[in-house]
């Protein structure tokens, strides 16, 4: 499995709580998967999978990886991906307006 293509959906500000990215992920350049969540835990930024609620209002992912090696390779990838993001981000704004 090859990540292929990391898209930042959305930044959300720190005010608005614990969620700070909402991601789409391309795989093999075959399959997408939205929503993938960045969120900021106790101690670090960790992804949560896309998940919904099911009829007992408990939530359950719709897709997640299966071994510890996936997860650690996904979260790995996508959170640098953030990072990266941030920093850009960051440095287009301390740039001279018109520059």
């Amino acid at each position: 499995m090859k990540i292929t293509d990391i898209k930042i959906r959305r930044i959300l500000p720190q005010s608005e709580g614990r969620m700070r990215a909402v991601i789409s992920v391309t795989i093999d350049d075959m399959l997408a998967l939205h929503d993938i969540r960045v969120v900021q835990g106790e101690n670090r930024l960790f992804v949560a999978m896309p998940s919904r609620r099911d009829e007992n209002g408990t939530y359950r992912d719709i897709v997640h990886p299966i071994s510890m090696e996936a997860r650690r390779m996904l979260e790995d990838q996508i959170l640098e991906a953030y990072h990266r993001y941030l920093e850009l981000e960051a440095a287009k704004a301390s740039l001279p307006v018109g520059a």
